[in-house]
This record gives C-alpha cells, structure tokens and sequence, in this order.
C-alpha cells in the first residue's frame, strides 16, 4: 500500500472452528484479528456479527454465544429465502427471531445479527438498516432500498468474533447445485 493512503488493510480470520454442520453448511466461530501495520487502537463496533446464518442453526448460534459468555442483544435482520432482507429490529437477537420465524415459517430462510459493543448506538444501526432496506421489509410494518448487500466477513473491525457460513467441500449437494444453476447462491 502505497505512504499516505486511506485503503483500510482487511482484517484476518483467526482462531476458526466449527461447532455446526448439516449437508450443506458449516457454521464456523472464530475471531478477526488486524494486520501488520494497523494501529491496534483502532475499537471494534461489534461484540458478535453473523452473517445470513441457515434458520436451523438458530438455536446452535443462541447456544456458542451463550457458552462463550457473549450478550445476546444488538441489532437483527430476518432474510428470506432469496436472502433479501425481510425483517429488522433489535433487542434479545434470539428470542426475536424465533418469534419472527413462527409468524413468518414459509418466508424467512435466513438470520444476520449484530451484538454492538456500546449498547447506546444499537437503535443508530437499526435505523441505518432499515433505511438501507425499506421497501423489502414486509414483515416491518412499523417502520418501513435494495440494492444492500452482504459484503465479507473480513469488512469488520479486529477484535470482532465472527460467526459465517461455509460451503462443505467436495460432493455438491442438489440445492447448492440447483442455487447455482439458477445464478443465485446464499
């Protein structure tokens, strides 16, 4: 990177391991860690991210956060099966989604969250988000842009645990395979 550029170097996965799996996923935890050359003074905006998480692994999730001894309260966002955005809100991330999840059974495939560091700024994000999203949110009726996408793992600060999902190697199984056919994977 060339002296005096503002190109932010990305964060590194560290310390990744699954603790989830069925056919088609593996859903890992692990910690981002900065790269040579970043101040270390830079502070996290997120405890826990997870990203467009399979609904099935809800409870699997709830239960790593918990056992790590990490808060389960921050921002959320409910995806369909397109993975669009469908429904966002904050508070206890768990209980939320499920009851999101009930109301919604056909709909909603996916789940991301965000465990904010400072409790303060928790609504700040939720507003941003369903800025971003409005149009797409069907099941926010309260509080109703689609062009947001997910972006990588790696676009948050260090310090930040991580949870993301992971194609299996080796044998494709018939959804992954039909998603990429269709030119839709996630």
């Amino acid at each position: 990177m060339a002296r005096g550029s503002t190109k932010k170097l990305p964060v590194k996965r560290a310390e990744a391991s699954s603790f989830a799996s069925d056919a088609a996923w593996t859903i890992m935890y692990g910690e981002l860690t900065r790269p040579a050359g970043r101040p270390p003074s830079t502070k996290s905006l997120f405890k826990v991210v997870g990203e467009k998480i399979p609904d099935e692994f809800l409870a699997d999730v709830k239960n790593k956060i918990r056992k790590e001894g990490l808060p389960i309260t921050g921002v959320y966002i409910a995806h369909d099966s397109m993975s669009y955005p469908r429904y966002i809100g904050r508070g206890n991330i768990f209980g939320r989604l499920d009851a999101r999840k009930r109301l919604n059974l056909l709909e909603l495939r996916y789940f991301s969250f965000f465990v904010v560091e400072e409790k303060i700024h928790e609504r700040e994000i939720e507003t941003i988000m369903i800025r971003a999203a409005g149009p797409l949110l069907d099941f926010n009726r309260r509080k109703v842009r689609n062009d947001i996408e997910a972006g990588d793992i790696r676009d948050f600060e260090s310090g930040t645990k991580y949870i993301e999902r992971q194609y299996k190697r080796g044998r494709k199984s018939v959804a992954k395979t039909t998603r990429r056919r269709a030119g839709k994977v996630g």
